[in-house]
């Protein structure tokens, strides 16, 4: 995932008048900390961050420009969405150096069709994984294509980026393929009779 560079404004006001303050004025509140410094309150351009979280997804790392101070790295760490209007309320940020490991949650997506005759199911959406910040994949992929009834795809076999680890359990079960069960027809109940309406004239009325 390439960094990408963000304006970003120091904030001096706090508290939920000046987040709603903020956010009227085009811009997210953000706190950024990390690395034992002080947290910095940051306000971030609202249309341009939504489009990096659109485009890189939530592990997006960042080149923040604050002001006329000197550029920090940062790890989108959390996002906070508004629940019925689907607004960004509010951004946590980590400060990151380069080269340096960090512990993200990476969405899997299964690619390919399993084989004929057969149902995938999948038990993790997510694998959380060790990585150097610069080089946090938005995804892994998992590829069932031609897959058999009785496949599984454990944690520990899907492909990582190069010197990425594993923080999830390796036997933990992510994608399974099973025989689909043929639909049971439902039989009339014993001793029922199929009412058949008798056509006209054969009712035995004139």
């Amino acid at each position: 995932m390439s960094e990408v560079r963000l304006a970003a404004e120091p904030r001096t006001e706090f508290g939920k008048g000046a987040a709603r303050r903020t956010r009227r004025a085009g811009k997210i509140p953000a706190v950024l900390y990390g690395h034992g410094s002080d947290p910095k309150h940051l306000a971030l351009p609202a249309l341009e961050f939504a489009r990096v979280v659109r485009e890189h997804g939530q592990n997006a790392v960042l080149t923040l420009q604050i002001g006329n101070g000197s550029d920090e790295l940062a790890l989108t760490k959390t996002v906070t969405t508004h629940p019925i209007k689907n607004y960004i309320e509010h951004v946590d940020l980590l400060l990151v150096r380069r080269g340096e490991k960090v512990t993200v949650e990476v969405p899997v997506v299964i690619s390919g069709d399993a084989a004929p005759g057969t149902l995938v199911t999948s038990d993790l959406t997510t694998l959380q994984i060790e990585v150097e910040a610069l080089t946090i994949p938005e995804q892994l992929e998992v590829s069932i294509a031609g897959a058999q009834a009785g496949t599984q795809v454990l944690a520990g076999q899907v492909a990582l980026p190069a010197g990425a680890t594993l923080v999830n359990d390796p036997e933990a079960l992510v994608v399974a393929v099973n025989a689909a069960q043929a639909a049971e027809v439902e039989e009339p109940a014993e001793g029922a009779e199929a009412e058949v309406e008798a056509p006209a004239g054969e009712n035995g009325e004139d």
